[in-house]
């Protein structure tokens, strides 16, 4: 019988690590440390909600139909799986490309810095 990987361990709760792999064929075993997918870190709740997102190919609408859930729920549940992941959530601030425009008329800043500020650097 298979098993779904489990990633963190059950007495400590700190990451396990892969460390056999077996062929199910010819039976050949490598063992060493081995590093799981991001993905695999998810937890089942997390994952099936990433499979739902897939297979509606991103659409907000259908997902929210499909689980029964609103678009604030479904937008923190990405933002959940994004920070399970190790990315960053927070959402970089918008340059006011006016503004930018504005005070380099104004000689407020360089032609340099306003390049920089469009490409938010």
């Amino acid at each position: 019988m298979k098993y779904p990987i489990i990633t963190q361990c059950p007495v400590c709760d700190h990451t396990l690590h892969a460390v056999k792999l077996e062929c199910g064929h010819c039976r050949t075993t490598i063992e060493n440390t081995f590093e799981l997918s991001k993905l695999a870190l998810l937890s089942p709740e997390q994952l099936h909600f990433v499979i739902t997102f897939l297979v509606n190919r991103g659409n907000i609408k259908e997902v929210e139909k499909e689980l029964g859930i609103s678009y604030p729920t479904v937008r923190g549940k990405l933002n959940d799986i994004i920070a399970a992941l190790g990315y960053d959530t927070r959402k970089k601030p918008e340059v006011d490309e006016k503004k930018v425009i504005s005070m380099l008329q104004n000689g407020e800043i360089t032609a340099d810095e306003a390049v920089k500020m469009l490409k938010d650097e």
